[in-house]
Parts: structure tokens; sequence; C-alpha cells
């Protein structure tokens, strides 16, 4: 009964490419918005990238700007991270996150914003 479940993390060498998926279980409405954040070993919890449902409006954190795609399924109820070019210092725990928002603004990575979260998928990265 997860309302937010992670999945698609691994291990892969630098330069290589996963995708992650979060199945949302229960549901998704038109005025929320989803998205991932992530969390390095030792560090705190930081946005990467946030959509809007009802239109799929995006933003990126500059550090993954070019490199990383988020994308969502309306009918599957899924969100979507495609995660190419990877580097070492993306090594994280990835978490989906959901709150209801028409769109991510400026400050959409404000952690406090987001009252549903999955329970992580780990992504690692080797040189």
């Amino acid at each position: 009964q997860q309302p937010l479940v992670e999945s698609g993390g691994g291990s892969v060498q630098a330069g290589g490419s996963l995708t992650l998926s979060c199945e949302v279980t229960d549901y998704i409405k038109l005025d929320y918005c989803l998205a991932w954040f992530r969390q390095p070993p030792g560090k705190e919890r930081e946005g990467v990238s946030c959509i809007n449902w009802r239109a799929a409006y995006t933003v990126y954190s500059d550090s993954v700007k070019g490199r990383f795609t988020i994308s969502r399924d309306n009918v599957k109820s899924a969100l979507y991270l495609q995660m190419n070019s990877l580097k070492p210092e993306d090594t994280a725990m990835y978490y989906c996150a959901r709150r209801r928002s028409e769109s991510c603004t400026d400050s959409w990575s404000f952690i406090p914003d987001w009252n549903s979260w999955g329970q992580g998928t780990q992504v690692t990265v080797s040189s």
C-alpha cells in the first residue's frame, strides 16, 4: 500500500545510463506535481527534477540538466527518470515525491512542501 514505489536503481559505470520508475499506487490528480530527489552518501537530500502532471512541464537542477529526462505516463500512473551520461557524483539514493501544486516553480525543491515520498532506489555510478 505504499503510494509511491521506486524501482530501476542499480550499479553502472560512468557514462552509462539508467531509467528509474515510480509507480503511483493510489491516485494522481491533475493539480499535482511529482519529482525526483536524491541523497548522496553523507549529504543532504536535493532536488533533481520536477514535472507538472497536467501539462508535463518540467524543471531540472543544474547538475543534471541536459543529461536527465523526467516524464510521466497518465495511463500507467507512473513517473520516470531517464539518466544518461552518468557521473560518479550522481551516486545517491533516489526518491520519488508528490505534492499538490499546479506547477514546478523556481522553489520547487523546497523539501517541506512535499508530503508524499517513496522508499527510494539506490543508484551507484563507478569510475
